[in-house]
């Protein structure tokens, strides 16, 4: 066996031996084939249009990418050319082979301008969106052309623009309602949270305490009489030193009591006294007792006949004396004005004397302290006479006023002549900065009391 396997071992050494050159040869050609099969692994490229060329590999990059691209392009539209320049050259006779060299020829230098692409790629055009609006770039419009568009006037703008020219409102302000309230939002007593509702509801049940025109039902009360009466209330009131709602609390009862009950003529300053004496408990911290309102009469009435005319007014006023008067309103309408001390004194003083003529019973409270602060901003020369603000919070237009404002006018020019001048005296004091004694506004006099 062991003979056996040398022999073997002999042999195949021997036959190793022998081929020993074509071995070195085998070898020599598998090292040459394994090199070039390991060195293709993927990082060389055949460019196109080259054969039998390779390149070592890159990354392919967007500017790279198109690049390739265009170079491929151009190679398919080289050889279409080509196929063309075959193609004419087989249907063109044989006279015709020199123009079809040129016309090659020219092919062949139109080819270099046809590979001039453009390497990099278009930048894409980016159209920005805005949370609310989504603009297509199919229909971006052209700049400039919105806004023509936009400005152009059109038939009824340019009408309304000359109606309004002929009729003189182009040129009016426009008017702004001023907040009366802002400065009394921290002010407790000013009430800015209810203020509006309240005098909605005034302006709601001032025509419920409003007198009738009594005075025709009056046999023995006329409107001189009246009017002595309260002249001599004002006086009374400037005596006592009271308050303006005071005043204003004692015309009223005055005139609702003399709406429902008759009253002869030597009791009227009674109704007076005793009207006094009530509003001055309903206004007033301190009242004034029955007493001097009995010396201040010069004992014409005793203690007993005012507070049995104080029950008998109660009793047929049914106890209501929570009224709407002149006087809430003119606070009021004079705010909304944003007057000075001499527009308010103004306001009181027309406010007063329409209070003492029977004339202004006819119109509700609030019209006729409307009408004051109409007629005194006339008087002073303000400019507007009635504002935006003023008509929000008055509810009457300019119009509305006339005639209750040509009433005020007039009495104002016949103030100095008049035989009762308490309220002329009153305000034609420095203390009241004398309104009594400007001219009256007499544009706003009708035509019967000019």
């Amino acid at each position: 066996m062991a003979s056996r396997v040398q022999q073997q071992q002999a042999i195949r050494g021997e036959a190793v031996v022998g081929v020993n050159k074509n071995v070195k040869k085998i070898a020599a050609a598998a090292e040459v084939k394994n090199r070039r099969v390991l060195g293709d692994i993927g990082n060389l490229v055949t460019v196109r249009g080259i054969e039998g060329k390779q390149q070592p590999n890159r990354p392919v990059t967007r500017s790279f990418g198109a690049q390739l691209l265009a170079n491929a392009q151009a190679a398919a539209a080289a050889e279409n050319n080509k196929k063309q320049v075959c193609v004419k050259a087989e249907k063109v006779p044989a006279a015709g082979v020199d123009g079809v060299a040129a016309e090659a020829r020219k092919v062949a230098v139109r080819k270099p301008a046809q590979k001039k692409v453009t390497v990099k790629p278009k930048p894409e055009e980016v159209t920005e969106i805005s949370p609310d609006t989504e603009e297509k770039p199919g229909n971006k419009k052209k700049e400039g052309e919105g806004s023509t568009k936009k400005n152009k006037p059109t038939l009824s703008s340019v009408l309304t623009a000359r109606s309004k020219a002929a009729c003189g409102v182009a040129n009016k302000p426009k008017g702004q309602v001023i907040d009366i309230d802002a400065a009394d939002v921290n002010n407790d007593l000013a009430g800015v949270e209810y203020v509006e509702d309240i005098y909605k509801f005034y302006k709601l049940v001032e025509n419920e305490s409003r007198p009738n025109d009594y005075m025709d039902r009056q046999p023995e009360i006329n409107e001189k009489m009246r009017a002595i009466l309260v002249d001599w209330l004002i006086d009374v009131q400037h005596k006592f030193e009271l308050s303006p709602e005071t005043l204003y609390l004692t015309i009223n009862i005055i005139d609702r009591f003399l709406s429902v009950k008759t009253v002869p003529r030597k009791e009227l300053q009674l109704v007076g006294m005793s009207a006094t004496l009530m509003a001055s408990k309903y206004e007033e911290i301190w009242a004034p007792e029955v007493n001097d309102l009995v010396c201040i009469s010069d004992r014409a009435y005793t203690h007993e006949q005012i507070l049995v005319m104080e029950k008998t007014i109660l009793a047929n006023l049914e106890w209501t004396l929570t009224v709407p008067t002149h006087y809430v309103f003119l606070a009021r309408f004079i705010k909304a004005s944003i007057p000075e001390k001499g527009m308010e004194n103004m306001v009181y003083f027309l406010a007063e004397l329409g209070l003492m003529h029977y004339d202004t019973v006819m119109f509700c409270p609030s019209m006729v302290a409307a009408s004051a602060v109409y007629v005194a901003r006339c008087t002073l020369n303000k400019t507007p006479s009635w504002t935006d603000t003023l008509k929000k919070h008055t509810g009457f237009s300019e119009p509305q006023l006339k005639d209750c404002a040509g009433l005020l006018v007039y009495f104002h020019s016949k103030a100095a002549e008049h035989r009762l001048q308490s309220v002329y005296r009153k305000y034609s004091k420095p203390e009241r900065g004398a309104v009594a004694l400007l001219p009256p506004a007499k544009s706003l006099l009708p035509g019967g009391l000019s």
